[in-house]
């Protein structure tokens, strides 16, 4: 076969596969160094251990660049969270579901349909008032919404989804 024919069904090839419907390769995220201290299962794209996504305080804390200031109505006054919005880390691990289940370590859970929870300004904050959060106070992690900007965010079902010390998001 000649280097130009060869040349000729390489290009075919590599355009044929560029070209299939087929997802490409995901992601492999970087591996924590620290304790892991939240997990992303389900139907995620980018892993960095078999089947999930491991992110430790560094890593979480990197993601961290946005502020929420809010009320809530387990905290008195305004309190600022410094956190990251739930989007965010859905589109780091490639998330594909519709639904949502969140886990906290006392193994509280609860499930919430994500184009709702990203609507509403879900927020997972991991510093409360330039603090990292102890289990004591709601912490490693908080997912918290802007309740402040709309009454229908303190209702039960958004309240409920509050989920502190938040170990676990399960995409499906």
């Amino acid at each position: 076969m000649s280097i130009l024919r060869r040349a000729a069904v390489i290009l075919a090839m590599v355009t044929a596969v560029l070209a299939s419907p087929f997802p490409v390769a995901a992601e492999t995220l970087p591996s924590p160094t620290g304790r892991v201290i939240l997990r992303v299962t389900g139907s995620v794209a980018n892993t960095n251990a078999p089947g999930s996504a491991g992110f430790d305080f560094a890593m979480l804390n990197a993601m961290a660049t946005e502020t929420l200031a809010t009320s809530t109505p387990w905290t008195k006054g305004v309190q600022r969270f410094e956190g990251f919005r739930l989007a965010a880390l859905l589109n780091r691990v490639g998330a594909s579901g519709t639904t949502l289940r969140a886990t906290a370590l006392n193994d509280y859970a609860t499930a919430m349909p994500i184009a709702e929870a990203l609507s509403d300004g879900a927020f997972v904050a991991i510093r409360l008032d330039g603090q990292p959060m102890s289990v004591r106070d709601r912490g490693p992690l908080w997912i918290v919404f802007p309740y402040d900007t709309d009454p229908r965010l303190t209702t039960d079902a958004i309240l409920n989804r509050s989920v502190w010390q938040l170990k676990e998001l399960t995409v499906d």
